[in-house]
C-alpha cells in the first residue's frame, strides 16, 4: 500500500481559539466553507473524539457525501479526522499554532491510504492529479477559514 499525502499551511488573521471554533463548529460549516452544502451530526455532545458526521461536498464537479469521525482532538490546537470511502482511508490532521495574540497559522495534512488492488492502481496512477486538487481544495477551504473570522475576537 502507498499512501499519499498532502500538506497546506496558511496564516489567518485571527486568534486561535476563534479559528478552532470556526473549524470544529459542525454546524456552522455550511456558513464557513463554501464547498461544503450540507452536514449532519451523528453524535451527541460538543466536538471531540468520537464525534461522527455526514458531509456533504462539491468535489471533482460532483456533491460527495461522506462519514467522517474525530479519533484526536487536543482544543485549541490540534485535531484529528478520519474516513473510509471506496477503499481508501483518509486522515485529516489539523494544527492550529498561535503566532501571536491575533493571528494563527493553520496547518492540515491530507493522507489517503488506498487498499490493494485496482482501486490501489488507479489511486497510484491519478495519485499527481488527485493530489494537486486536493491542495487546491484545502487551499480553498483556508481561505473560507480566513474570510470568516478575520476581524473576529476570541
Amino acid at each position: 500500500m502507498t499512501s499519499r499525502k498532502v500538506v497546506v499551511e496558511r496564516r489567518i488573521a485571527a486568534a486561535q481559539g476563534t479559528v478552532w471554533e470556526a473549524l470544529t463548529d459542525l454546524g456552522g460549516m455550511e456558513r464557513v466553507l463554501s464547498s461544503v452544502s450540507k452536514t449532519e451530526v451523528l453524535t451527541d455532545g460538543a466536538f471531540g473524539v468520537g464525534t461522527r458526521w455526514r458531509e456533504t461536498r462539491r468535489m471533482f464537479g460532483k456533491d460527495a457525501t461522506e462519514e467522517m469521525w474525530v479519533t484526536a482532538s487536543e482544543p485549541p490546537r490540534r485535531y484529528v479526522v478520519e474516513a473510509e470511502s471506496h477503499g481508501t482511508h483518509y486522515v485529516s490532521e489539523w494544527l492550529m499554532r498561535a503566532d501571536g495574540p491575533a493571528t494563527t497559522t493553520v496547518r492540515m495534512t491530507f493522507t489517503a491510504v488506498p487498499a490493494g488492488g485496482f482501486t490501489g492502481l488507479l489511486a497510484k496512477v491519478l495519485g499527481g492529479v488527485g493530489a494537486r486538487a486536493v491542495s487546491k481544495a484545502i487551499a480553498k477551504d483556508l481561505d473560507d477559514v480566513a474570510t470568516a473570522v478575520e476581524g473576529r475576537s476570541s
